[in-house]
């Protein structure tokens, strides 16, 4: 198996693979007036909340620009859309265009394992490649996605070439977290604020994306707050398979017996598991909320509410205290069914 296909990273939907872009638009359309009134930056700095696309929408500027080299040749240009057949998209979906450097942290195919950094090795690979003459003669593009994975040795080295870019260059910085960078980068690159999607729009995103069904896929969209890879996270997490395992043993006539709650709960309880145990949490909270309203809706309901406040009170008295994962999973599935046998 090579390197490429062991990367957790890699799969269909990769960024440089999704040639579509679901909101967003007063943002593709600021980055298209940039180039086609030909005073593009050489720098950008593509800022928000993880998840929301920043990333899409930074291989879909390096798609166009290397599709339209020059500014004329993009007149008439409604937006950044490269079709995925393309020449140039094919060559960036396979990693093979030779003026387009992706920053990012290593996969060490050995440890099996993404390295917690980007080194300062990978960036003199990236002043190489700002050496040479672009392949094909237009744009030499250049990805960082996440630049506050950069150390401080990799972020001076990256500084160094950003304070003198060579000619028909781009940089296009991607941050989660853009107060971590340096001050010098910042100050180099313009900042596009990116926001959230709406709770349609990620619905959008994610019925192109995920297996899931409906109700799952809307949960999961309202849990993620506008960032579709969040909601993905959570449809595809091992807390989300316990948390379906649940409403499983819930559509049942009997209640859930102590052996299927003890094997919920131990599966949560692992050490690295804490993600998933918060995933579970929020999945739990959210659908004995929407029980509690549809029972309101026939006239009861007041037990599920109960149940509703005591379990959140449970979980934040579990993060105060830092009490065991475990016996909170069997506290909150107590609670859970002494409110349906009421």
């Amino acid at each position: 198996m090579s390197e490429d296909a062991e990367d957790p990273r890699e799969g269909e939907h990769h960024p440089r693979r999704r040639t579509d872009l679901v909101g967003h638009q007063a943002a593709e359309e600021l980055l298209l007036r940039q180039y086609t009134s030909g005073r593009m930056h050489h720098g950008w700095l593509f800022a928000g909340p993880r998840g929301i696309g920043k990333a899409t929408l930074a291989f879909r500027l390096a798609r166009f620009l290397l599709s339209h080299p020059n500014p004329q040749s993009a007149a008439g240009s409604t937006s950044l859309f490269v079709p995925a057949e393309a020449p140039v998209a094919h060559r960036i979906a396979s990693r093979g265009h030779a003026d387009l450097f992706v920053l990012e942290r290593a996969y060490d195919a050995k440890g099996e394992r993404l390295k917690s950094e980007i080194a300062v090795d990978d960036v003199r690979r990236a002043s190489g490649f700002f050496a040479r003459t672009a392949g094909e003669g237009g744009w030499r593009i250049c990805i960082v996605d996440a630049a506050e994975d950069l150390n401080t040795e990799s972020a001076n080295a990256l500084l160094k070439i950003l304070e003198e870019p060579p000619a028909h260059s781009l940089f296009i910085l991607v941050s989660h977290q853009p107060g971590r960078l340096l001050a010098t980068i910042r100050s180099r690159c313009l900042r596009l604020d990116l926001s959230p999607l709406s709770e349609t729009d990620t619905i959008t995103v994610l019925e192109g994306m995920a297996e899931q069904g409906a109700e799952d896929i809307k949960r999961a969209a309202q849990l993620s707050r506008g960032s579709p890879g969040r909601a993905l996270e959570l449809l595809n997490s091992d807390g989300a398979k316990y948390f379906d395992l649940l409403r499983q043993l819930m559509s049942r006539s009997q209640p859930i017996d102590l052996p299927a709650k003890i094997s919920i709960a131990d599966g949560l309880q692992g050490r690295d598991m804490g993600e998933d145990f918060m995933i579970f949490s929020e999945l739990l909270l959210t659908h004995v909320a929407d029980l509690a309203r549809r029972s309101a809706l026939a006239g009861g309901g007041a037990a599920l509410a109960r149940a509703h406040e005591e379990i959140g009170n449970t979980l934040r008295q579990a993060s105060a205290l830092n009490l065991e994962r475990r016996q909170t999973v069997l506290d909150m599935l107590g609670i859970l069914g002494a409110s349906r046998a009421s």
